[in-house]
């Protein structure tokens, strides 16, 4: 390979050759020489405005990354602390439960250990290895939560069991419903839908409501049964609930104070509290309801009723 150049003018003739060999010498002398000027090995570094974009982003994320993990864990100990009251009043709950099954076991007279609510039930099974062991997310407080909630339905099975023993043996007559839960007052408001005495609006009212001017004015039990709330409810403010038996309930409500405590066994007739204005009341009366498997019923039938019909 060779390449070959003429110049040819008026007066002058002029006309070269390369070989092969002297054209890839030059070839490569530009070569060396043009990498020599350019020098693409050498690092020129980065270009400032971009680098100083590229950070201000990270630190935007980073920002928004420390604001994000804040608001977790603000929302975690919110969570936390609800969670926290919720097991206090499931060990409220459990020591009522406790009350009232000693006292309901005292009541029915029955002592043989069947009914013992002063510790953990009687339990067994075969050895768990610890590969077979459950795992542990760290979830304390809903271990303790499920653990708490597996123990009240024990403790609720065994007061069904008791309820029936106990309802044969000296006030299942007594537990009839009727009467008015007060020794002196007139009705002041029906159940049904009636103007809400706070907001105005249309609502819906649970129950009767019984009032007095006079003073000293008792709360009476209109049925025989086993005291299962006696204290401060929210709405309700000082609050008696009786349990009659048959999945029938009644609840006597704002009273000024109570005179019975969780796990008592009322009669008929017998005072249990105090006419008041507690909670969400505007004068002295008493708000009566009554449950039938916990829904609200109309008392009105049950106030009205003969106590003769009791049979």
């Amino acid at each position: 390979m060779s390449l070959s150049v003429f110049y040819r003018g008026k007066k002058v003739r002029y006309g070269f050759r390369l070989s092969r060999r002297r054209l890839l010498s030059y070839a490569a002398i530009a070569l060396t020489i043009g990498l020599a000027y350019s020098q693409p090995w050498q690092y020129r570094g980065l270009d400032p405005d971009e680098a100083w974009a590229s950070i201000s982003h990270e630190q935007k994320q980073l920002i928004l990354q420390q604001h994000a993990v804040a608001d977790l864990k603000n929302e975690t100990e919110k969570r936390l602390s609800a969670m926290t009251l919720y097991l206090g009043d499931i060990r409220a709950q459990m020591r009522r439960l406790d009350a009232l099954g000693q006292r309901l076991a005292a009541v029915a007279e029955v002592d043989n250990g069947e009914f013992d609510f002063s510790g953990n039930l009687p339990s067994g099974g075969p050895e768990v290895s610890v590969n077979e062991y459950p795992r542990s997310d760290g979830q304390d407080v809903l271990t303790q939560i499920n653990d708490m909630l597996s123990e009240i339905a024990n403790k609720q099975k065994q007061l069904s069991m008791l309820e029936s023993v106990m309802m044969n043996h000296n006030i299942s007559s007594e537990s009839f419903i009727a009467g008015r839960p007060i020794t002196d007052g007139w009705l002041s408001s029906q159940y049904g839908i009636r103007k809400d005495p706070f907001s105005g609006n249309p609502a819906m009212h649970k129950g009767l409501d019984f009032a007095s001017y006079a003073e000293d004015v008792k709360v009476v039990a209109t049925g025989a049964g086993v005291v299962t709330w006696a204290g401060d409810r929210f709405g309700y403010g000082q609050l008696v609930e009786i349990d009659h038996g048959g999945g029938l309930k009644t609840r006597y409500g704002h009273n000024q104070s109570v005179l019975v405590n969780v796990g008592d066994v009322v009669t008929r007739g017998q005072e249990i509290a105090e006419m008041g204005s507690t909670g969400r009341s505007t004068g002295p009366h008493v708000h009566y309801e009554v449950l039938r498997n916990g829904r609200q019923i109309d008392p009105y039938k049950f106030v009205y009723r003969k106590q003769d019909d009791a049979g």
